[in-house]
């Protein structure tokens, strides 16, 4: 992988505190294989911003290999996408520490999602919890990153990077290159399968809500015939049926059919038949993916060597821009 490009650069993040969704599938990692066709793209699994909630030690070494393992699974190539672990990149933190001296209190209050995590976990409200969005902005802004997939959730975190990087440019002339939100046309939001008014969460307390990229094929289809739907009994989208229409959407994304098709093939069909139908089409779009996990994470070996060149190139990266802005804040160069 050539070290300048012309493509626009791409980063995202995401935590190894939990497993991977069939929402996160669907809604964003699905869609990085054919972004690394097109842009440079780097892909980090943030176990900084993991222990913002406490984690038993052995269980996020584990799932940080289990994210990566996926990520690979799922068609990122690690010779055309830069694959790294956050911790491994130093300068994330050494960023992140200038950003929050340019960062205001007020707008870290504010953040949603610091008001939700805080109320889940009203016994460890800490620093981190607090400041992680400076971190996340860290994240980005680290890499001149043109563009960041996100949901309509994370909105918020990429408007509080724009501002954070407007005024440090501002004040130190052009620094950062200012990132725009990318949020894919379709698949954006997979919702529960328990109450399809809510995101799709591995962090739902009803298990049977969401779909994990390493469920059994028999929980899958389990979890597919106790979706909550409604008593019109008809396959088609529309307000009310907020079950179905999430159904729907996922059986087109499955099998790469339209939601007009979807409704057109179930036509005069009920529940019984169309449940099924889903957990089928999205057991065997999984298959592939999860036995492709398996066998990555029985070659320890084969994982090490890929985040460990991937921290290489992104520590490379890395450093050009924390570089320039230590000189510009005023820092003697070491």
């Amino acid at each position: 992988m050539s070290e300048t490009t012309d493509k626009k650069r791409i980063f995202s993040g995401v935590q190894p505190s939990g497993k991977l969704t069939l929402g996160n599938y669907l809604g964003a990692i699905r869609n990085f294989a054919m972004l690394q066709e097109e842009y440079e793209c780097l892909y980090c699994v943030v176990d900084l911003h993991a222990i913002t909630v406490r984690q038993n030690p052995a269980d996020l070494r584990r799932q940080t290999l289990e994210v990566l393992a996926q990520y690979l699974a799922c068609g990122l190539d690690p010779e055309k996408s830069t694959l790294f672990i956050q911790s491994h990149v130093p300068a994330h933190a050494e960023l992140a520490w200038i950003l929050n001296c340019y960062s205001m209190f007020g707008e870290l209050s504010r953040m949603t999602q610091f008001k939700d995590k805080s109320s889940k976990h009203s016994d460890n409200v800490n620093a981190g919890l607090f400041d992680y969005p400076v971190l996340m902005a860290a994240d980005i802004l680290l890499y001149q990153t043109d563009l960041v997939p996100v949901g309509v959730d994370q909105l918020q975190h990429i408007e509080l990077t724009r501002n954070i990087a407007q005024r440090f440019n501002g004040i130190y002339s052009e620094t950062f290159t200012m990132p725009e939100p990318y949020i894919p046309k379709t698949g954006a939001k997979i919702m529960s399968l328990q109450d399809p008014t809510r995101k799709m969460s591995k962090s739902d307390e009803n298990a049977n809500g969401f779909i994990l990229l390493m469920d059994k094929p028999e929980d899958i289809m389990r979890k597919f015939k106790r979706a909550v739907t409604d008593s019109d009994g008809r396959i088609v989208r529309g307000e009310g049926k907020e079950g179905i229409s999430n159904l729907i959407a996922i059986y087109a994304l499955a099998t790469g059919k339209t939601p007009e098709e979807v409704e057109a093939e179930f036509a005069g069909k009920g529940y019984a038949e169309f449940k099924p139908a889903v957990g089928e089409a999205v057991v065997e779009m999984l298959r592939p993916i999860r036995e492709k996990t398996e066998d990555l994470l029985r070659n320890k070996d084969y994982l090490q060597q890929v985040y460990t060149e991937g921290a290489q190139r992104a520590s490379y990266m890395a450093r050009k821009t924390l570089d320039k802005v230590y000189r510009k804040v005023g820092f003697i160069k070491r």
